[in-house]
C-alpha cells in the first residue's frame, strides 16, 4: 500500500514538473494564438495566476482584435477570482472606458462596481472607497436600467450605504460619549446624527440617531450657561416629542420619557414620568 502511495507521489510530480515546463516554454513562445488559446484553457481551470500572465501580454499584441477585448475582459475576471479586488476594477474600468460598447461592456461595468463593493473597509475606517464603489455601481445602474444584474447593484448600494450611515453613528456616539472634553462634542454629536438622517432618511439606524440627538440636547442644557438653559431644555422637550411621535413604540422610550420629565421640571413645568406615560 505504501509503495503505491510512492508511486502515484512520484507520478504527481512528474506531471507537476512536466506542466511547469509546458508553462515556461510557453512564456517564451512567439505563437500569440497559441498563447491565446492557452490562456483561455488556464482561466478554464481555474488557473487564473497563470492566464492572467499571458493576457497581460496579450492585451498589447492582439490590438485591434476581438481576441484583444476578449483578453482584456478574461483579465479582469482573473484578477476578480484571485481577489485582487482593486486591480480587478481597475481592469474592468479601463475596458469599458477603450471598449463603451464592447461585448463585455455591461458586465465590465457591474463587475468594476461589485470588485469595489467587495474590498471596501469595516464602518471605522475611511470611507472614501465606499462612496467610489455607490458611484460606479449607480453608473451601471443608469447605463443599464433593464440589467438582470440591475436588483443585485441596488442591494450592494443599500449595503454600501448603511456602511456609511454605521460610520456616521459611530462618530457621532463619539463625540457623545466625549461629552465636554476638548471643546462642545454634545453639539457635534446633533449635527452629525441629523445629518446622517438628512442624507440617509430610510436608514435602518434611524431610531439610534434619533435617540443619540435626544440626548445629547437634552446633555447640551444641563452644561449650558445659565442664560441658555431655558431654551435648550425647550429644544430638548421639542425633540421628545418628536421622537415619541415617530417611535411612539420604541426601546428608548422610557429613557426618553426621563429626559422629558427632566426636561420639564427644569422648566419648572413639572409633568410626571406618570403622567408623560399616560
Amino acid at each position: 500500500m505504501k509503495k503505491n502511495i510512492f508511486i502515484v507521489a512520484l507520478l504527481a510530480a512528474a506531471l507537476g514538473l512536466t506542466s511547469c515546463g509546458e508553462y515556461n516554454k510557453l512564456l517564451k513562445s512567439t505563437d500569440y494564438e497559441y498563447k491565446y488559446e492557452a490562456a483561455k484553457s488556464y482561466f478554464a481551470k481555474g488557473q487564473y495566476n497563470r492566464a492572467a500572465t499571458l493576457l497581460n501580454e496579450l492585451i498589447a499584441i492582439l490590438k485591434g482584435t476581438d481576441k484583444a477585448e476578449e483578453s482584456l475582459y478574461m483579465l479582469g475576471m482573473c484578477y476578480y477570482n484571485e481577489q485582487d479586488y482593486q486591480t480587478a476594477a481597475q481592469t474592468f474600468i479601463q475596458y469599458y472606458q477603450v471598449y463603451p460598447r464592447g461585448t463585455y461592456t455591461e458586465l465590465s461595468r457591474f463587475h468594476a462596481g461589485k470588485a469595489l463593493f467587495l474590498d471596501t473597509p469595516e464602518p471605522r475606517l475611511d470611507q472614501s472607497s465606499t462612496y467610489k464603489a455607490i458611484d460606479e455601481l449607480q453608473m451601471f445602474m443608469e447605463y443599464y436600467p433593464q440589467s438582470a444584474k440591475h436588483q443585485e447593484a441596488q442591494q450592494m448600494i443599500f449595503e454600501l450605504q448603511d456602511k456609511l450611515v454605521m460610520k456616521e453613528y459611530l462618530s457621532a456616539k463619539l463625540y457623545y460619549n466625549l461629552g465636554n472634553y476638548m471643546g462642545n462634542n454634545y453639539q457635534s454629536c446633533v449635527i452629525t446624527a441629523q445629518n446622517a438622517l438628512k442624507d440617509y432618511p430610510y436608514t435602518n439606524l434611524r431610531e439610534d440617531l434619533s435617540i443619540l440627538i435626544l440626548r445629547a440636547k437634552y446633555e447640551l442644557a444641563v452644561y449650558s450657561v445659565e442664560e441658555r438653559k431655558q431654551e435648550r431644555y425647550r429644544e430638548a422637550v421639542d425633540e421628545y416629542y418628536a421622537f415619541k411621535n415617530e417611535f411612539p413604540e420604541s426601546k428608548y422610550l422610557k429613557e426618553a420619557e426621563r429626559i422629558f420629565s427632566k426636561s420639564q421640571a427644569e422648566l419648572g413645568e413639572g409633568s410626571t414620568e406618570e403622567e408623560v406615560t399616560e
